[in-house]
């Protein structure tokens, strides 16, 4: 991806990510919500996701592209996640 350029289209993803460190060997599955640019393909978000912090080794479960409203309405849901606010201590996900 060229980052020099103003990007001016956007692409949705909803991509459901293993998070480790919540007891010996357990794992939780979380919903996260992305914007990417336009062009951004479902190996770029799998980019992404292995830089979260927390992810499991084979952290992508499922990734879909979805519209503005659903992307809108997941980043609602991600503020009321419990694991996620722990994970962030109040900070914005990322």
């Amino acid at each position: 991806m060229n980052t020099d350029q103003e990007i001016t289209e956007w692409s949705y993803w909803k991509a459901v990510v293993r998070y480790g460190h919540v007891g010996k060997g357990k794992e939780i599955s979380v919903a996260r919500y992305l914007v990417m640019p336009g062009g951004s393909t479902t190996v770029d978000v799998m980019a992404v996701i292995a830089e979260m912090p927390g992810t499991k080794k084979r952290s992508v479960g499922s990734i879909r592209k979805i519209d503005h409203l659903e992307y809108l309405e997941g980043l609602r849901a991600e503020n009321e996640n419990f694991f996620l606010q722990r994970l962030f201590d109040g900070r914005q996900a990322q």
